[in-house]
């Protein structure tokens, strides 16, 4: 058998965005304030989750274990890339691009199984509204969060390890802002048919698995809407369901459209917008949608920001006070 060579290329360049000078500082600052703005929203939002008890329930457990992929599916390649479009240093270790591919590639799997999991937990309360306590109990959204996190490490690291097996001794230059799959299997000097076949069905198996049971569980939502004819049901439902649903359309389309196809029909400019869509704009829309229009968890936001007010003035009185008497001293 052939040994791989893995030391014939150093390391990456990341071409991405900096291709683009003109326009190079207007994106640094636009892409800077899109990532404060995630990182503020979702931390805010774990914080209310964590320190309110009123919100201390299966849903809201696994909308924090949400929270905390939106914070760190940004985390892994904004930094690079906002250090690239500001000091123009595209480059990137072997090293350091693998553990970039494997952190992104964990943590979209993870989401897409958690989303099948929160579309359960709806599943559940409104059809078993009188059982949901205990049929979703502590130990079950435990295991359920347990088993997304590990099956989405597990089907990483089974991505990685194809594709960074393979030998790369050509070009290295990645036409993305971050180290993705299919960027990195086109600079391959190796035959990548089978491995991507092999991805292809993986990804297939888990990801249609994970949207079946999305699927599923909205479908029984609506016969069970369809089967209590209660008036104003459906703009409530509607109202619930049908942002969840935009979002899990959003982020399985541009998942699959980025991943799910074979490399002859990747295309330079939309796989950027593309993967953009899920990993910057996603993270951000996912605690406004997912939160603010929720009036339980607007009420937690509310306290929290008050008690936070609340602590400042009595730092500032303290302040105040303690250097008057110093003064009168």
């Amino acid at each position: 058998m052939q040994r791989v060579n893995l030391s014939a290329v150093s390391e990456f360049v990341l071409v991405g965005l900096s291709d683009a000078p003109e326009i190079r500082l207007l994106l640094f600052v636009l892409f800077l304030l899109i990532y404060l703005a995630t990182i503020a929203g979702n931390i805010t939002l774990l914080i209310a989750l964590s320190i309110d008890s009123h919100l201390h329930s299966p849903m809201y457990f696994f909308l924090g274990n949400l929270s905390l992929l939106d914070l760190l599916c940004p985390t892994i390649t904004m930094p690079k890339m906002l250090g690239t479009l500001l000091l123009e240093h595209k480059e990137i270790s072997f090293s350091g691009c693998l553990f970039q591919h494997f952190s992104l590639i964990a943590v979209v799997g993870t989401e897409i199984f958690l989303l099948a999991v929160m579309a359960y937990d709806r599943y559940v309360a409104v059809c078993h509204p009188l059982r949901y306590l205990s049929i979703m109990s502590t130990k079950l959204c435990a295991q359920l969060a347990l088993g997304t996190w590990a099956t989405g490490l597990l089907n990483s690291l089974l991505h990685t390890s194809l594709v960074f097996t393979l030998s790369f001794c050509g070009p290295n230059k990645i036409q993305q802002y971050y180290c993705d799959l299919p960027p990195v299997l086109a600079l391959s000097c190796s035959s990548t048919h089978s491995r991507e076949l092999v991805i292809l069905v993986v990804a297939g198996v888990l990801g249609s698995s994970a949207c079946m049971v999305t699927v599923v569980s909205y479908i029984c939502i609506l016969l069970e809407i369809l089967a209590r004819r209660s008036s104003g049901i459906w703009p409530k439902a509607f109202s619930t369901c049908g942002c969840h649903l935009a979002i899990v359309c959003l982020f399985y389309g541009t998942t699959i459209f980025t991943y799910v196809r074979p490399s002859f029909t990747y295309s330079l400019h939309w796989d950027r917008v593309v993967s953009m869509l899920y990993g910057m704009l996603t993270p951000l829309l996912n605690p406004i949608i997912y939160s603010l229009r929720n009036k339980e968890v607007k009420c937690a936001l509310k306290r929290v920001i008050n008690m936070k007010i609340c602590n400042i003035k009595e730092d500032v009185n303290d302040l105040f006070f303690s250097s008057k008497n110093s003064t009168h001293l």
